[in-house]
């Protein structure tokens, strides 16, 4: 599959330490995995889940799902050995937590060599920083790390999130710019379907191109926000249609439903059906 095309509606953590949770994660209709060898594993397990973590992606089953392994800090006890051991997993990238600056990025890539680089998005430095960090060129994609931002900012929680909207809004102009996937914080109550229909909605128009989730609950909503709807898909059709009859005829502007229709909407048009054909053969798979 095209990696421009690739959906990362849903990415959700699984605990590196636990092969229950990694055996049915093969079959949870996710677009992306983050196995997490960081905040889901205890200190005196942090040992036996590299060594279950590798095992489990040596065995495969994952299917078309990214494979992203979340180590510790590189100033932890555990981050080197984190950061040894999935250079030799079968992994599609790793993801390195509270990225501060592009130097923290250039440290990892020290050890995993040419291994796809995504950061975790989570202190006000790497907001500041965040242009930098996403020039890498080892940089592939941005999570944001709401919780712990939120913690670091000492913002009051608010169902619009208004506190969080600068730094979600520096984040994604530094993905964007460099051509990045940028995956939203999670939503921290699982068994509201209403509030995280309504963060998703959010995150999806401010431009995300998927959402983080903590339980397998959460991941039905979250694909069908940050899918194309079917209206949008039967609009992007006649956006196109309408366009290349114009553009036949000598015109470069055409209308659908009263509102006028150029270049820039056809490509937009293009790439929502690309991204919905992309969806229904990952989906196949």
């Amino acid at each position: 599959m095209d990696q421009r095309l690739r959906p990362y509606r849903s990415v959700l953590y699984i605990p590196g330490s636990r092969p229950r949770a990694l055996e049915k994660a093969r079959a949870l209709p996710v677009d992306a995995i983050i196995f997490d060898l960081e905040d889901a594993v205890a200190a005196d397990e942090k040992d036996n889940a590299r060594e279950t973590l590798k095992d489990a992606l040596a065995q495969g089953g994952y299917g078309e799902r990214v494979k992203i392994v979340r180590i510790n800090g590189l100033d932890t006890s555990w981050g080197q050995a984190d950061a040894k051991a999935v250079r030799d997993m079968n992994a599609d990238a790793v993801l390195l937590p509270k990225v501060n600056a592009a130097a923290d990025v250039d440290a990892l890539a020290a050890i995993t060599g040419d291994l796809p680089i995504w950061a975790m998005m989570e202190t006000p430095r790497g907001m500041l920083n965040a242009a930098q960090i996403a020039a890498h060129p080892l940089m592939a994609g941005f999570v944001m790390g709401t919780n712990d931002l939120a913690k670091e900012l000492q913002t009051r929680f608010r169902p619009d999130r208004l506190p969080l909207i600068t730094s979600l809004g520096l984040c994604l102009l530094a993905a964007k710019a460099e051509g990045l996937i940028a995956i939203d914080g999670v939503y921290n109550a699982f068994k509201d379907d209403e509030g995280l229909a309504a963060e998703c909605t959010q995150g999806r128009d401010m431009g995300f191109d998927g959402k983080t989730l903590i339980h397998p609950a959460q991941v039905e909503i979250t694909n069908a926000a940050y899918a194309p709807s079917e209206d949008e898909v039967d609009l992007a059709r006649r956006q196109i249609a309408a366009f290349e009859e114009i553009e036949a005829q000598g015109q470069g502007v055409a209308v659908v439903d009263g509102k006028i229709v150029e270049n820039l909407h056809v490509a937009s048009a293009r790439e929502i059906l690309a991204k919905a054909e992309a969806i229904t053969a990952l989906q196949a798979g």
